[in-house]
């Protein structure tokens, strides 16, 4: 006897709002043939840090009008070299609206306020905005903090949001630890560690054996081979200080 088809479901999909830590590419050039080279330079120096990342690109900073840019252009090369170009922030509106008809819709962070795009056809959708931030701590509230007590292994991404991070073992290679606030490695920092992901330039990272694959603190970064004046292999505090990072050894 046939067995009873299954059920279909009353819900095919659903839908909801959410929170992800991205990368900012804030463009200083408008030009291809200078971007992209010098990206995929430090997509060698780094492979496992931007492969098939998903990348938002930052207008603010840019001069030129909106026709003297190849946006169509840029997001076929950063795929080309398997980045992930999926919408813009900042910039004028007739920028926004010249990537947004080249398929790079403009974001926002949740909580935001909403900013008037000119349509430009063909209309993209826009991702869906995500939860309202949580409400500010009240004064004497210490900030939330998540440990973890346990070697963090290849392959391995753990985010604290909104929070600090402590490690209290290694980070080995080829991990990524990522703290909105600042992290602490009490153990051997060998892969790769983001503070201030939610663009706070005030975080910090301290390792008691510094010898990442990467560091970044609010989206600026260095990658190992960059690190010729940090003291590798000590107990280090990373900072910034403007858009320069400082490595000063503790103890």
């Amino acid at each position: 006897m046939p067995a009873p088809a299954a059920s279909p479901r009353l819900e095919p999909f659903r839908l909801r709002g959410a929170n992800f830590n991205l990368l900012v590419l804030r463009l200083l050039d408008p030009r291809i043939e200078v971007i992209v080279p010098a990206i995929a330079d430090q997509f060698r120096r780094a492979p496992g840090f931007l492969r098939f990342a998903p990348l938002v690109i930052g207008l603010d900073d840019l001069q030129a009008a909106p026709q003297d840019i190849d946006f169509a252009g840029l997001a076929a090369e950063l795929r080309r070299i398997e980045i992930t170009p999926i919408g813009t922030v900042g910039g004028t509106p007739e920028l926004r609206a010249a990537a947004q008809g080249a398929g790079l819709p403009p974001l926002r962070a949740a909580g935001g306020k909403d900013e008037e795009v000119p349509m430009a056809p063909p209309p993209a959708a826009t991702a869906p905005a995500g939860p309202p931030p949580a409400p500010p701590l009240p004064p004497g509230t210490a900030r939330p903090t998540m440990v973890i007590d346990h070697p963090v292994r290849a392959g391995q991404r753990i985010w604290a949001q909104g929070a600090d991070l402590i490690i209290n073992s290694t980070v080995n290679p080829g991990a990524e630890v990522i703290a909105d606030g600042n992290l602490h490695v009490y153990g051997n920092l060998r892969g790769r560690a983001i503070a201030g992901g939610a663009d706070n330039t005030e975080a910090r990272v301290f390792a008691l054996n510094f010898d990442p694959e990467l560091v970044s603190i609010a989206g600026y970064y260095a990658v190992r081979e960059g690190l010729t004046d940090a003291p590798i292999g000590k107990t280090v505090q990373v900072r910034l200080i403007g858009e320069n990072m400082r490595f000063d050894r503790l103890g």
